[in-house]
């Protein structure tokens, strides 16, 4: 028999450590538990064992700590985010009909010991899952130890270990008890490391062989002193560190073969804890888990045709065939005829994902009228966090049970109770009117602005092409020279080799695989050769070449337009984010990378008109904090920059400086990102004191942004969320997290997020009215991207003053706040010429 036998302390620790804090919506954690899962999977599929054994530790002390005190004593407790997922952990791993072992007084090395024994003794084979070296000592012909690293798991049978450490397994034991173990407090001999117990140990063979030899010339006269002293430590730390065979439990490796255990209970506590794509790994039914009643229980429903004049509530989503509508029960596969006729008729549609619906609708030259709610948009308002928004996946997390069951479209029986339940909670949250007068009609905005696309000069673009790639020639071969050969400039590792190895540069950091030569590594490297100037240039032109005009051609569609897919349910802060090709990532910062947005143009006797909020976030501020010194800058249409730097510094206006000037944006800006003195000290240049004496002052002199910001942390530990002007809720178990700089990630977002997604909150809406206004008024004119705090509209040059009213009016008094909103217009045939 295969028997494997997990360690499972030491994995889960090397889960909840090696993957970042994941939480639920309602803020529980969730990392070690998902960690553990996949590292017990991956060695399921890989050594496919007849059966698996999972060994715990328990709190109470074992014979170790009885024969010395010292045992273990230096260890931290485990952390409260990791102690609250075991008992959950192991609850799951019993639904999933795992066999789970401990027993009081004795450590899961000691189980694994025993049960490896134990099926050697019954011819079996054992492999041991550990991120534990000390499991290294009961490794035999029979038994093999799956060593977790942070980079792989490491295959030790006997020849790994001598190849490694020159010894066998057993003598790892001396090892140790010369050495000792600073993890485990077990003390060995002091001043004895590694190194010298691997020599004495191979040389003498055991801890007994090194004091039956102390005489040895091949032992040093300070070692000597030191062994001779230590005796009695290292034959206690010989007796701590064996781990023992003999553990009272269960040694049938039978007893440990996986049972059926209870699926449906697996499948509720995966869905409970959002961990939608592991239920599939299992191989658990996630649609059962939702269900209160068996399906043999539910009526059976197959599809019918479409009424002819639909009217009522119909549901609407999209299956593996098609789309369907469900009715009361009833379920219908409507043509794509119908379906379009649905969307604009005097029905009710509720759906899930409606941009596609309005791509229907526009397209037949509706709007889409009968669409009054979105089940995944609704999904995204109340979980913000999650990785994806799927109807079966959603049903089983809000334990929606299905009406019915239908072959054809197996999520249809669940989908009106899970829109009921979405729609419920998002009116228990007051967030309704975020989805039906922002997000839902932003999701028919979208849709046009995907249909209509952006012009763009083709052979522009590939003429910047061949003028980069011929630059980045002559670049690649001024750093071939400089560094005296050919090498990948692309691998990081060849590049390290040739600046620190070749050049001499000093190295600033190293990762595991190498030196690092990330940018700010490369940054701090300028003064010492002109190469890395070189370098650089070559990164950024690369990049250029490979994302923007590679990828805008590849992207280029039939009508000489690029029609990029706009995405509403993936940021955290409610920002709309851009994919194939990302528009909203077109660079600006630099004069050869803005050059892309000249290629970017307006149709054929059109123009395109820009219009771009003027310090928006700063707005949201003076008027979130009341701060009537920020307020009254804006309101005088002041510099607000200088006007900050003039409080700050006690001085009038026309005496600030450029640098104070800059000094003050940057504190600006930074106050509302969370910024501390250090990132300030690197934005400015300048010393992390005077960073800090800066941030003071300016918290000194606006006291009530410094009080909004401590007020907006205290709120959300409190809550456990933090929420926009609009209400839309970001929630933050970071907060409550142990670690520092977990917890300070969290701070920052605490102050950000009101005032970040109050932006992308504003931005859409005046989206929505922007779209409006222009059919309203029945004009040509046409939304065509957003970018952040900026719309683009491309009109007809009869149109553009028209336009640019409109734009201007509706970005402007989309909110009524106490400083204005501004927009600044700007018109020109290329994307660049209008910004």
């Amino acid at each position: 028999m295969k028997l494997l036998v997990l360690d499972g302390n030491s994995l889960v620790n090397r889960a909840y450590f090696g993957i970042k804090l994941l939480t639920t919506k309602d803020g529980r954690y969730t990392n070690a538990i998902f960690g553990f899962q996949n590292i017990l999977l991956n060695l399921l599929a890989a050594h496919q064992p007849d059966a698996v054994a999972i060994a715990w530790d328990e709190k109470a002390p074992t014979f170790r700590h009885e024969a010395y005190e010292g045992y273990k004593a230096t260890r931290h407790g485990m952390p409260e985010e990791l102690a609250g997922q075991m008992p959950v952990l192991k609850e799951l791993l019993t639904d999933l009909g795992f066999a789970q072992v401990s027993r009081a007084g004795w450590e899961a090395d000691d189980i694994l010991g025993t049960l490896a024994a134990a099926n050697e003794a019954a011819g079996g084979t054992t492999l041991l899952a550990t991120g534990d070296r000390d499991s290294l000592q009961l490794v035999d012909g029979a038994t093999t130890v799956l060593l977790a690293t942070n980079k792989e798991t490491l295959v030790m049978d006997e020849a790994a270990i001598a190849e490694k450490y020159g010894v066998t397994p057993p003598q790892l034991i001396e090892v140790k008890s010369l050495m000792g173990d600073s993890s485990d407090n077990i003390p060995g001999v002091p001043g004895i490391g590694e190194k010298t117990a691997l020599a004495l140990v191979q040389k003498f063979g055991s801890l007994a062989g090194v004091y039956d030899h102390l005489d040895d010339p091949a032992i040093k006269p300070k070692q000597r002193e030191k062994l001779a002293a230590n005796r009695e430590l290292a034959e206690l730390s010989h007796t701590l560190g064996t781990i023992r065979r003999d553990a009272p439990v269960d040694r049938d490796p039978s007893a440990y073969r996986r049972t059926a255990g209870d699926p449906a209970a697996a499948a509720l506590l995966l869905a409970d804890l959002e961990m939608h794509k592991l239920t599939v790994r299992w191989g658990l039914d996630e649609g059962s888990a939702a269900a209160t009643v068996s399906a043999a229980d539910l009526p059976a429903v197959h599809p019918a045709p479409l009424p002819e004049h639909p009217t009522g509530r119909f549901y609407l989503a999209r299956g593996a065939g098609g789309w369907y509508a469900v009715q009361e029960g009833q379920v219908f596969a409507p043509t794509a005829q119908q379906l379009t006729a649905l969307l604009d008729s005097g029905a009710e549609v509720w759906a899930f994902d409606a941009k596609p619906l309005y791509h229907l609708a526009l397209d037949a030259g509706g709007e889409g009228r009968a669409i009054v709610f979105d089940g995944k948009l609704a999904a995204y308002l109340l979980n913000p966090s999650a990785s994806d928004y799927k109807v079966t996946e959603l049903a089983a997390e809000y334990g929606a049970a299905p009406a019915f069951v239908c072959e054809e479209y197996p999520d249809a029986g669940v989908l009106a109770a899970l829109c009921s339940v979405l729609d419920a909670r998002l009116t228990e949250q007051n967030q309704h009117a975020l989805l039906t007068t922002m997000e839902l009609p932003l999701a028919r905005v979208l849709a046009d602005m995907e249909r209509t696309g952006f012009a763009v000069d083709a052979d522009g673009i590939r003429r910047f092409g061949d003028a980069l790639r011929a630059e980045l020639d002559g670049i690649l071969r001024a750093i071939y020279d400089a560094v005296g050969y050919e090498f990948n400039v692309n691998s990081p590792k060849q590049l390290g080799e040739a600046l620190f190895d070749k050049l001499g540069l000093p190295p600033r950091k190293k990762t595991s695989r190498g030196y690092s030569t990330d940018a700010e590594t490369l940054e701090s490297l300028r003064p010492y050769s002109t190469v890395v100037d070189d370098i650089l240039k070559y990164r950024t032109y690369s990049k250029l070449l490979s994302t923007y005009v590679e990828g805008l051609l590849k992207a280029l569609g039939p009508d000489g337009r690029i029609h990029s897919t706009f995405i509403q349910t993936e940021a955290r802060t409610g920002r709309i984010s851009s994919t194939e090709p990302n528009l909203q990532n077109i660079p600006i910062r630099t004069e050869l990378g803005s050059r892309l947005r000249g290629y970017f143009v307006a149709g054929t006797g059109k123009t395109l008109v820009d219009a771009d909020y003027s310090q928006i976030e700063l707005r949201i501020l003076a008027h979130i904090t009341g701060d009537e010194a920020m307020q009254q800058a804006f309101l005088s249409g002041a510099d607000i920059h200088r006007a900050t730097a003039a409080k700050i510094y006690h001085i009038p206006e026309d005496q600030v400086s450029h640098e104070l000037r800059t000094s003050a944006k940057a504190i600006n800006f930074g106050i509302m990102y969370g910024k501390g003195a250090f990132s300030l000290s690197k934005d400015l240049g300048i010393p992390v004191k005077e960073a800090d004496r800066f941030l003071k002052t300016y918290l000194d002199t606006f006291p009530r942004v410094d009080g909004y910001m401590q007020g907006c942390i205290a709120h959300a530990k409190e809550k456990g969320y933090v929420e926009t002007l609009f209400g839309r809720r970001r929630p933050l178990p970071e907060l409550s997290s142990s670690n520092f700089q977990v917890r300070s990630s969290g701070e920052r977002m605490a102050r950000n997020t009101p005032i970040q997604g109050t932006a992308a909150d504003i931005i859409k809406l005046a989206m929505v009215h922007v779209w409006q206004r222009l059919r309203d008024e029945h004009l040509q004119a046409k939304l065509l991207l957003q970018v952040h705090d900026e719309l683009i509209v491309e009109a007809p040059e009869t149109e553009v003053e028209q336009v640019k009213r409109i734009l201007k009016e509706e970005m402007e008094q989309v909110v009524q706040y106490r400083v204005p909103l501004t927009a600044e217009v700007g018109v020109g045939t290329t994307w660049l010429e209008a910004h």
